[in-house]
């Protein structure tokens, strides 16, 4: 038994565990806009990425974009996607609001 690993024990109260940190978003803070349609049986799609911002300001620009184009969309991977193509919809937007947009090819 001297090898038996312990599974519960009193004796030192609560553990504390490490908290889960968020990545830090990474890259030079110009937001790229692309219109993409590949793999999505023709439909188009204008993917919105480079936003040096976390998880929840994401989802709040998400959901600003999608009343302002009056279409859906969704965040995966720090990466917004909007139905449809509205690119200058969006780079009007993104820029009234101080950031630097490019339209990437697509």
């Amino acid at each position: 038994m001297k090898d038996a690993n312990l599974v519960y024990s009193t004796d030192k109260g609560r553990i504390n565990t490490p908290q889960h940190k968020p990545p830090v978003p990474q890259g030079d803070g110009i937001v790229r806009l692309r219109r993409e349609t590949k793999g999505r049986k023709g439909k188009g799609v204008t993917t919105i990425s480079g936003m040096l911002m976390d998880e929840q300001q994401i989802k709040k620009l998400c959901s600003e974009l999608k009343k302002l184009c009056g279409t859906g969309g969704t965040v995966k991977d720090q990466l917004i996607e909007i139905q449809g193509d509205n690119r200058d919809k969006i780079k009007a937007a993104l820029e009234k609001k101080g950031l630097q947009v490019k339209l990437a090819g697509g």
